[in-house]
């Protein structure tokens, strides 16, 4: 059988550090945790639980994920965020794995708790996620602060069965204040990436984002909240176009 790290970065997350932590016990071999110098109870949390806690300068998702991997002893990876963790059916499926492993990478569905709501549909399920991989099979890429583990060319990925469990906003006010954080880091990467902004993709790309979330992908059938998950995809997007467009102009 295979040796298995698991992989955390951390800023204050006590609210979930815990699930995650507890359901990571029975399936890695090791647990690492790099975290940005949390003002709350989540260095104690994970001294209770006898991790690797190594704290970092928080410099951006993408790069805290990759010198995170640099850290873990064990030749496969586990990643996972502080807000997630394993459902019952993703332990088997990964503990299955680690008695024969096949592929490069293995992708699980991601589902999202938002405010006390698991949804399913929108962007937002199956929300695909790749977390279970070899290590050196790639690298943490994208465009901050959305992370994508990405596979080397030519390597092949799985699909684990289960779902990773993500607590994602608690309450409307904490959605609101992160689209506003989201769509100025969005914006920043984008400007360091030479992306400009015009009116069309100002117009254009928040709407389309709302209405394929909401009627292609079946956002109605979650309810209020789905709506209020669609609207935030707008604004989000709305907010990152508008941001970027003031950047060009300074």
């Amino acid at each position: 059988m295979i040796k298995l790290s698991g992989v955390i970065i951390t800023y204050n997350e006590e609210e979930h550090l815990e699930k995650c932590l507890a359901s990571l016990v029975d399936v890695v071999d090791e647990i690492v945790v790099v975290d940005s110098f949390s003002t709350d109870k989540t260095p104690e949390i994970c001294k209770a639980y006898n991790v690797t806690f190594i704290q970092h300068e928080f410099e951006g998702y993408i790069e805290q994920k990759n010198y995170a991997l640099s850290l873990a002893t064990h030749n496969y990876i586990l990643s996972l965020d502080g807000d997630e963790a394993l459902s019952d059916m993703l332990k088997k499926s990964i503990l299955k794995v680690k008695e024969n492993w096949v592929f490069d990478g293995y992708y699980c569905n991601r589902l999202n708790n938002y405010c006390g709501q698991w949804i399913k549909h929108s962007d937002w399920y199956p929300d695909k996620k790749l977390r279970l991989f070899k290590k050196g099979s790639g690298e943490w890429k994208g465009i901050n602060p959305h992370d994508t583990y990405t596979l080397k060319k030519g390597l092949k990925s799985g699909k684990l069965k289960g779902d990773l469990l993500h607590w994602i906003y608690r309450d409307y006010q904490e959605h609101n204040l992160k689209v506003e954080k989201f769509s100025t880091i969005a914006a920043n990467a984008y400007h360091k990436l030479g992306k400009k902004s015009s009116l069309f993709k100002i117009v254009f790309r928040p709407s389309w984002a709302f209405f394929k979330a909401y009627f292609l992908r079946f956002g109605f059938l979650d309810g209020l909240n789905g709506f209020v998950i669609c609207v935030q995809t707008f604004n989000v997007t709305f907010l990152k176009y508008i941001k970027l467009y003031e950047l060009h102009k300074k």
